[in-house]
């Protein structure tokens, strides 16, 4: 069985450990990454991790895009939205089925 994972800040990610969901406290983008690529080799199968983390590693992002798992799915922190989530969605979609299908 797959586990699912959340990092960023403390605050942005604490609400994740209430359902079961590891979570890592990280604003450091190098070490985020390294904790990304860890568990991509073991057995998580969803990594949520903030925008704005996201933000500070976008190869490492993208580096995970083209594979089955983990799927990496970026989550809005307490600073707000930055629509980054959305348009990864809308990306990821537009790949699968060849066309963007929300605009």
């Amino acid at each position: 069985m797959y586990r699912i994972a959340a990092i960023g800040d403390k605050d942005s990610i604490c609400g994740f450990a209430a359902l079961g969901i590891h979570t890592f406290t990280e604003d450091d983008p190098q070490e985020a990454a390294r904790k990304i690529r860890h568990m991509s080799e073991s057995d998580y199968g969803v990594i949520f991790i903030t925008e704005k983390l996201a933000a500070q590693i976008p190869g490492e992002i993208d580096r995970f895009r083209e594979q089955p798992l983990p799927s990496i799915v970026l989550i809005p922190g307490v600073s707000g939205n930055t629509g980054a989530g959305m348009a990864n969605v809308s990306k990821s979609v537009e790949q699968a089925v060849g066309s963007d299908i929300v605009g």
